[in-house]
């Protein structure tokens, strides 16, 4: 599942990790082990090794992946599974993101992380849907409206999951008026593969351009 979602993914924005993210997944004992404080049920664990190479470890919940494969979302994406795919597209999201930046020899914060890594569970899934079935027209309020946020999380970390959660809402939406009720998800594709590239200002510029602009 791992592999098949890093596929899909790398294809939709078009990049190359050259990595295989099933060479880097850490289940619950090898993560116990590296001391990790806060355990949530998908965690991309970044450290500097010997001679300041990237070293990477990424957790996902073993339940969500084996419910993934009792329930594959390539044949039917709903309440059964979507919660788990949603968690699994987060990490692959992460992992493929900083192995990029990383090979650009380029910085990346942690609300840019969490903002792409929330336009991408829902470019992911509307991908999905699409193939399956019909897309729900209120599928970014589905998505993003209703957002529980961990209670360990600190004042900063909540702000970060607040900003990137409302940002791509407002974003999803976006896409949603522009092209998928209209049938042009190929000029989406070209859009979103644009604004993956961009920097963090200038993602947070783009939505707030287009999400006006839409209205």
């Amino acid at each position: 599942m791992l592999s098949r979602l890093q596929r899909g993914i790398e294809q939709v924005y078009r990049v190359d990790t050259q990595v295989a993210v099933d060479d880097y997944v850490l289940d619950a004992d090898a993560r116990a082990a590296l001391g990790v404080g806060r355990q949530p049920r998908e965690q991309l664990l970044v450290a500097h090794g010997a001679d300041d190479e990237l070293e990477l470890g990424l957790f996902v919940d073993e339940r969500a992946l084996a419910n993934l494969e009792r329930h594959d979302p390539a044949t039917l994406l709903d309440h059964r599974n979507l919660d788990d795919f949603l968690l699994t597209v987060e990490g692959v999201s992460h992992f493929i993101y900083v192995v990029l930046r990383a090979k650009a020899h380029r910085q990346v914060s942690a609300l840019e992380l969490e903002l792409q890594a929330e336009v991408d569970k829902y470019v992911a899934t509307l991908l999905t849907m699409e193939r399956v079935g019909d897309v729900p027209d209120e599928l970014a309020a589905e998505l993003f409206g209703d957002v529980e946020l961990a209670n360990d999380l600190d004042a900063e970390e909540r702000r970060r999951y607040r900003v990137a959660n409302e940002n791509a809402h407002r974003y999803s939406e976006s896409l949603h008026r522009r092209f998928v009720r209209t049938r042009r998800i190929d000029v989406l594709l070209g859009e979103v593969r644009e604004f993956y590239r961009l920097s963090l200002d200038a993602k947070l510029s783009w939505i707030r351009g287009h999400s006006h602009a839409s209205k």
